[in-house]
């Protein structure tokens, strides 16, 4: 049984990737991104997420490479903490506790004792550039309260501080100053553009800077598209800058390269530039990279350059400039208009993605499988040019059909809409665009549904307009003479009194189906399309409308805009009961007859689990999010929970997910995202987590029998041999990280002796104690007589009748015996 407060809200994915720059291991093997309050880390080669550094109790700001020591690394939160992880084995060193919000972190060789933040202290929106000293301790929790100033008035964006020349000065923008900092001379160079236009309109606001590693020379991007190169920047009147254009929009980042011969630029074109010898003539160009250039990172080797990208993507690229990996993560789109579905087949999270596209996202995996392109066009990054939306989206028959709908409205008079309808197709493993339908309504579609009933014959798709009308599209196979190819169309148009259709559902059953004309819910019959009663209570505009499943499937609910959540009961035609409720979200569980509803107040969102047949709620949770939740779905488990207690029965068969205004993704669970992610030990074991794939099919059975026959062959075995996970010195010595063990030497006659077998183990089969020492007296006494002659007994029971026995002399009995006395039982483990 599970207490109440172990079920809790966690975050379950969809983090950002792009929210810092991405950080290169030494060795080019691995990528570490910040995600939410945990640091990621991914392997270049691969795209897999190989371990999550989780520790700090709030978003994570900065991450940096340990200068003294590759193969560790320095993470900075808003929790006040400086965080020290073995990034190899995912294991927490260390922890510095600073005290106050850190909003970046930066490191530099030449401060061996010292890592740099920037933190906000007295004013909000005030900045500064300070010096942390990290005290050497021998503690796992150290405080690191010593901050030295180093510069004010900066700007809270790592992007806009840059330390150069090998640690010699510190760079930092903000707005239309330069400044810089000499750390030998502890002196200030503040250099000033002109904040007035140009004629072409163009503005000379600072957005990013990069230093030079070797030489004294500053890159600065602006608003207007220029990369400015600043050299002789010692002195305050003898500064000189180049300028370098192509970006026509605001450079995003800039970055050196390892040796400081080129210069990386990105921006919202899409491309990444590098300038060859920091001039105008020599640059390459990576295009087409998808979205907006937001971070550009460069290995420490040089051979790899990384860009993170606004639709939370990472690009590693090949020093030629060639794509090499992507990891993306999930797409946080302007606007969710689509909502949360679940792809019946790969139980895939499903919502609006890129602009014109579906993703398809692993909430098991936290990684984006794939894109659907619906729209079909290039996109145009423009600001103020009104874009085509994916506005509707339904799967419907099991995931054979999926129906979408986009929109384009410029005026009210000029609307433009399409309804597409893909087929999956098992051979490509897709959707394929089927029927394309222009103009199916004359105003917007403002819901749309298919009949999922199981015993349902024909494909069946249902869509509400705001012009007042529902239209019926069924599936027909008369395109051609052949009658194979197939396509939709219109059955049945229904109305009433020209009311504006806000939303429809069918039955469980697909009997019934029900649509909400503004404060009136009809309820039609899905064979006839009879119109069969209506329910009208003047609650408000029907918001929510959904049928009840399983033993409440005679209930109908419906929430107004009023906040009133009303339940009718289908058999008496009569409203069974209502409540006063601010619904945003309800969802029903398909695997059972509960109904989640979330309902907003001035405090936050609030959680409401019941059944339509009792008003009772089950389940209740204030709070569970500051922010408006949007968006609710139930994903089907995989293995079902047992919990017994009847609050929490409602997660046993299905997860709820919901998704918030600022597009966080959570769920409720009974464990902490600590205890939800896989241990580093259970990581290294890939042999438990391999798929079964034919090649296994094969050999399974074969692997089966050699398995029980080896289990057979060791329970027969005379010695049985100690578990080596049962002894601490092997343990000891596989599980702890390399860089803090002992010597080898030292260790050898540990891990040898634990291996070795006490004397005191012994066989079902040998010969009893007693025995034994009768018979070394008697060799004793032998060895005293010289005429001695051992007399062998006759053993009638063993079965070996006449067979003659051939005595021992005396030395050969010798020699038996001390073969005896030897343990051989080591021999069966090799």
């Amino acid at each position: 049984m599970v207490d109440e407060e172990n079920i809790r809200v966690v975050r379950c994915g969809g983090s950002e990737l792009n929210f810092r720059r991405a950080v290169f291991s030494a060795d080019s093997k691995y990528i570490f991104c910040v995600s939410g309050d945990f640091v990621k880390v991914y392997s270049t080669v691969t795209e897999e997420c190989v371990h999550i550094l989780h520790g700090h109790r709030n978003l994570v700001t900065g991450i940096q490479l340990n200068p003294n020591n590759h193969l560790q690394l320095y993470s900075s939160s808003l929790d006040g903490t400086i965080k020290l992880w073995d990034y190899i084995d995912g294991i927490l060193i260390k922890t510095f506790t600073v005290g106050c919000k850190l909003h970046a972190l930066f490191t530099v060789a030449q401060a061996e004792d010292s890592v740099f933040a920037i933190v906000n202290k007295e004013k909000p929106d005030i900045f500064q550039l300070v010096s942390v000293k990290l005290p050497k301790s021998s503690s796992q929790e150290v405080e690191a309260k010593e901050l030295s100033f180093v510069l004010d008035y900066i700007n809270q964006s790592p992007k806009c501080i840059a330390f150069g020349n090998e640690g010699v000065y510190v760079a930092a923008v903000r707005e239309f100053y330069l400044s810089v900092y000499f750390f030998k001379k502890k002196t200030t160079s503040r250099f000033t553009l002109s904040s007035s236009r140009n004629k072409k309109h163009a503005k000379n606001n600072f957005t990013c800077v990069a230093c030079h590693p070797t030489e004294d020379c500053i890159a600065s991007g602006h608003m207007d598209g220029k990369i400015r190169l600043w050299r002789n920047f010692y002195d305050d009147k003898k500064y000189t800058y180049t300028c370098l254009h192509w970006h026509h929009d605001m450079v995003m980042d800039l970055a050196f390269s390892v040796t400081g011969t080129s210069l990386l630029s990105g921006g919202r074109e899409s491309v990444l530039v590098e300038w060859r010898d920091a001039t105008e003539k020599n640059k390459e160009f990576l295009p087409r990279l998808g979205a907006t250039i937001e971070h550009i990172s460069v290995s420490p080797a040089g051979d790899l350059f990384c860009t993170s990208h606004s639709d939370n993507k990472i690009i590693i690229i090949h020093r030629n400039l060639e794509a090499s990996a992507v990891i993306q993560g999930l797409v946080k789109d302007r606007s969710i208009f689509t909502g949360l579905m679940i792809d019946p087949r790969t139980k895939a999270l499903v919502l609006n993605g890129k602009p014109g596209h579906l993703q398809f996202y692993s909430l098991q995996s936290d990684k984006q499988l794939y894109n659907l392109d619906i729209i079909q066009q290039e996109y145009i990054n423009d600001y103020g040019l009104i874009q085509i939306e994916l506005t509707k989206a339904a799967f419907g028959c099991f995931g054979n059909w999926l129906a979408t709908v986009e929109q384009r409205q410029e005026k009210e008079t000029e609307l433009e809409l399409q309804m597409k309808l893909w087929m999956y197709n098992k051979k490509t493993q897709g959707f394929i665009l089927n029927t394309k339908i222009n103009m199916p309504h004359e105003d917007c579609i403002t819901a749309l549904c298919f009949c999922n009933a199981e015993k349902s014959e024909q494909p069946t798709l249902v869509t509400a307009s705001k012009d007042g009308y529902f239209k019926v599209w069924i599936l027909t196979d008369d395109s051609d003479i052949y009658k194979k190819a197939v396509g939709w169309t219109c059955d049945f148009v229904g109305s009433y009194h020209k009311y504006q259709a806000t939303n429809c559902c069918f039955s469980e059953d697909g009997s019934l189906l029900a649509v909400s004309f503004e404060e009136i819910v009809t309820i039609w019959d899905s064979i006839t399309w009879e119109l069969k009663c209506t329910f009208c209570q003047r609650a408000g505009k029907i918001r929510h409308l959904c049928f009840g499943r399983l033993t409440c499937s005679k209930y109908l609910l419906g929430a107004t805009e009023n906040g009133i959540l009303c339940c009718w009961n289908l058999l008496s035609c009569a409203l069974e009961w209502n409540a006063k409720l601010n619904v945003r979200v309800m969802e029903p569980d398909p695997n059972s007859e509960n109904i989640a509803a979330i309902s907003q107040s001035s405090v936050g969102s609030d959680l409401f689990v019941f059944k339509p047949s009792e008003p009772r709620p089950l389940y209740i949770q204030k709070g569970i999010s500051r922010e408006e939740v949007q968006w609710g779905v139930f994903v089907p488990r995989d293995v079902p929970e047992s919990f017994t207690s009847e609050a929490y029965q409602w997660l046993n068969r299905s997860q709820f997910y919901f998704l918030t205004k600022s597009q966080s993704l959570l769920t409720f669970s009974t464990k902490s995202p600590e205890e939800k992610l896989t241990p580093t030990s259970k990581q290294l074991l890939a042999e438990e987590s391999l798929p079964t794939t034919p090649f296994y099919f094969i050999l399974g059975k074969h692997r089966q029998l050699q398995d029980e026959k080896l289990n057979e062959t060791l329970e027969n075995e005379l010695v049985q041999l100690p578990l080596t996970e049962n002894i601490p010195a092997v343990s000891e010595l596989l599980h702890t990280p390399a860089h803090v063990l002992p010597s080898a030497a030292f260790l050898c006659s540990i891990f040898v002796n634990s291996l070795l077998l006490s004397k005191e183990t012994k066989s079902a089969k040998e010969i009893p104690e007693d025995v034994d020492m009768e018979e070394e007296k008697e060799s004793e006494d032998s060895d005293e007589e010289n005429d001695f002659i051992e007399k062998v007994q006759d053993t009638n029971n063993t079965g070996l009748g006449e067979d003659i026995i051939h005595q021992l002399s005396k030395s050969e009995e010798k020699e038996l015996r001390k073969f005896r006395k030897i343990d051989y039982s080591w021999i069966a483990a090799l």
